[in-house]
């Protein structure tokens, strides 16, 4: 797999029922349409799930699912004006899986589409010392919007976000690769170096 290419899709919601794995199965098509390696990271999922509460054979697992990765798209809901506190968590976790990587970030919600969402998570992943991507994709109301299996039903709508994705894709991959080179030639932190 070339540099750049391997990427964690991280999901935002750990609500039973939640529409987050329907928007993340489009995601995760298009980014290996797009030549990403992609690599699922479930706050829900029983092995992680114990970092909501600060388990370190938690923390341990989400940083084995992290090794590697060259970058992470994180696809989140909105709720109350804010991406869900379990994401947080999940991001507070760790610390130098995040340095020196880009972060794409895909919203979903109400009217907003889950805006607030990724404007909320920028601060935060600033601080963790990522690289985050100007570009979004977002879904107003996707409950109407994606079927079962994560296809977007109306062909209009899936073209619009699939030229949209692509140029999402563009740059993670361009941010991934420069990162990538970057981290090779030099220690990200002074104290490597």
């Amino acid at each position: 797999m070339a540099v750049g290419n391997r990427i964690g899709v991280i999901l935002g919601s750990i609500r039973e029922g939640r529409i987050n794995d329907r928007v993340a199965a489009w995601v995760i098509n298009q980014l290996q349409d797009h030549g990403f390696e992609t690599r699922v990271i479930d706050p829900a999922d029983p092995a992680l799930l114990p970092v909501q509460t600060g388990d370190a054979e938690a923390v341990t697992r989400l940083r084995k699912r992290m090794e590697g990765l060259d970058g992470f798209v994180i696809v989140t809901p909105e709720y109350n004006h804010a991406a869900p506190g379990q994401l947080k968590t999940l991001i507070d976790a760790v610390v130098s899986e995040w340095w020196a990587r880009p972060v794409g970030l895909i919203s979903y919600g109400g009217i907003s589409g889950g805006l607030r969402a990724i404007e909320s998570l920028r601060v935060v992943l600033a601080e963790v010392h990522t690289v985050t991507l100007r570009d979004t994709v977002s879904f107003a109301s996707p409950w109407r919007r994606f079927d079962p299996e994560g296809r977007i039903l109306d062909a209009d709508e899936a073209a619009t976000a699939e030229a949209a994705m692509a140029i999402f894709a563009h740059r993670l991959k361009w941010w991934a690769d420069a990162l990538a080179e970057a981290r090779q030639a030099r220690p990200y932190t002074p104290e490597a170096g």
